[in-house]
């Protein structure tokens, strides 16, 4: 887990902007989809708080962990949308950020309260979702549409494969260390994220 943060913490920073059509718009349902499924992989900070939401969620009861990643995905349709619909959110890659740092301090300080994360991942998926939609402003509806379910779709995943990981994980005796190591990972990518959201 430290090595990955550590290699996700040298990737090249220009990946912040997300782009797996190289800064196009998606012009046919192809290239909607393909995008969607591309964004939440390529870039760095929005996979490593899909990997740390993962392993958050492994900590509640199944249904409630599987509640928590799909509220995420919900908040951020809304958080797409609400770009597509020209409303801002003000510095949403620092935000971004910030929600990897709040998911590593989540993962570390075992007194979060669990009936509270649900409603923290929507919250945290509304500035993902809307970061995302940066990709998207001025598609026709048909990519838009298969952009936004591919999206879901991979993130759902991600997040999911990531929950079921864990929770094998931690039957096997290890969950205390692979949320430690996760919760660091989380607050230094959070971190290093962060400031360069803000100085770029």
């Amino acid at each position: 887990m430290m090595r990955i943060a550590a290699l996700l913490a040298l990737a090249p920073l220009p990946a912040l902007a997300h782009h797996p059509m190289g800064g196009a718009v998606p012009a046919t349902l192809w290239e909607g989809f393909a995008s969607g499924i591309g964004h939440p992989v390529i870039g760095p900070d929005h996979l490593a708080f899909l990997l740390a939401a993962g392993v958050l969620a492994a900590t509640l009861p199944a249904r409630r962990g599987l509640l928590a990643i799909l509220t995420f995905v919900a908040g951020g349709f809304a958080g797409s949308l609400a770009h597509v619909a020209g409303i801002g959110f003000g510095p949403v890659e620092a935000l971004v950020a910030l929600s990897l740092v709040a998911a590593g301090f989540a993962l570390l300080w075992r007194g979060v309260p669990a009936a509270v994360l649900p409603a923290a991942f929507a919250l945290a998926g509304l500035v993902h979702g809307h970061a995302f939609a940066e990709a998207i402003i001025g598609a026709e509806p048909t990519p838009l549409v298969a952009y936004l379910g591919a999206l879901a779709m991979m993130q759902a995943g991600v997040a999911i494969v990531a929950m079921l990981v864990a929770a094998r994980v931690a039957a096997a005796g290890h969950g205390a260390g692979l949320r430690r190591a996760a919760g660091v990972a989380g607050l230094a990518l959070g971190v290093v994220f962060a400031g360069a959201a803000l100085l770029g």
